[in-house]
């Protein structure tokens, strides 16, 4: 089976910039995309951000020209940039893969972002 597990998250200031990692174990041979959703505590999961394997890319509005979604299909890495980071910001990332043929469906453990002066 194929997974995927964040990294990156942490303490940050309002303003600054934090990478988080969606690292894809395995090879994937069918189509498939890769998301990125947050949640904070006591809201539901939100939608952040999506990159398919043929590198088409949704970002949602409430983050568009502050996040942006990326591929390395070499280090079958996904990267989600966040850039000029505000306290509404902070909640747990997770990075989430389907493989719509397969109906295969899995979530990453998450990683805390908390941008606090």
């Amino acid at each position: 089976q194929v997974h995927v597990v964040e990294s990156g998250g942490g303490l940050v200031q309002p303003g600054e910039s934090l990478r988080l990692a969606c690292e894809v174990s395995g090879t994937i041979h069918n189509f498939y995309f890769v998301d990125w959703y947050r949640q904070d505590p006591g809201a539901e999961r939100e939608f952040v951000a999506r990159v398919t394997k043929d590198n088409r890319i949704t970002i949602a509005d409430f983050v568009k020209g502050r996040f942006t979604i990326s591929r390395d299909s070499a280090k079958n890495t996904v990267y989600l940039q966040m850039d000029g980071l505000q306290t509404e910001d902070t909640a747990v990332y997770y990075c989430r893969l389907q493989i719509p043929i397969t109906s295969y469906d899995t979530w990453g453990q998450g990683t805390q972002v908390t941008v606090s002066s």
